[in-house]
């Protein structure tokens, strides 16, 4: 089956009752890259790592631009072996984008869920939250509780870490309301 595309996304947010806003603009393959352009729109920003551990697991690290973070720390914290990039070719096959339009999005093109959430806390004190639409000539927004409402539609619940300036992650524990909700 074809990974899902931006239009499918929106389609689904609609079905979910997702409010969206996309901004158009040029194509963006690093947070340094975007800031001119982020500047220019509300809310938090993410980065997103796309991982794979020693023992082939593969992971997804989504996290606010400005967040430090300390992967060997967070590998010791979840108890897994050392995490490495994942390849272009396993990004594409798992996740359907490409280098540069990795977004917790994607997780859309994920149905078997071999891929691992792991979510920033820090989201939750922004609103909107800010993620490329599964291509990165686009930023879409959404509020940080349509994002999870999105995430656990597909099935899934999110590893939830605080990171702190140095980087080093505490977890949330499942079930626990966001630390940061905005009133």
């Amino acid at each position: 089956m074809p990974p899902a595309t931006p239009d499918d996304l929106f389609a689904y947010f609609d079905t979910l009752g997702v409010a969206h806003v996309t901004h158009q603009h040029r194509p963006i393959f690093t947070v340094e890259e975007g800031a001119d352009l982020k500047a220019a729109l509300p809310g938090g920003h993410s980065k997103n790592l796309f991982l794979k551990d020693k023992k082939g697991g593969l992971w997804l690290l989504s996290a606010l631009g400005e967040s430090a973070i300390d992967l060997n720390a967070v590998s010791k914290l979840l108890g897994v072996p050392r995490f490495s990039f994942g390849n272009a070719e396993l990004l594409l096959q798992h996740l359907g984008v490409t280098p540069g339009s990795v977004t917790l999005f994607a997780l859309i093109n994920d149905p078997d869920r071999r891929v691992t959430l792991i979510l920033d806390e820090g989201f939750f004190a922004h609103d909107p939250v800010n993620f490329h639409p599964l291509r990165n000539d686009a930023t879409t927004a959404i509020s940080p509780g349509d994002m999870l409402k999105f995430v656990r539609a597909l099935g899934r619940e999110p590893i939830r870490l605080s990171f702190d300036a140095a980087g080093q992650p505490t977890r949330i524990e499942p079930g626990a309301p966001p630390a940061h909700v905005l009133p």
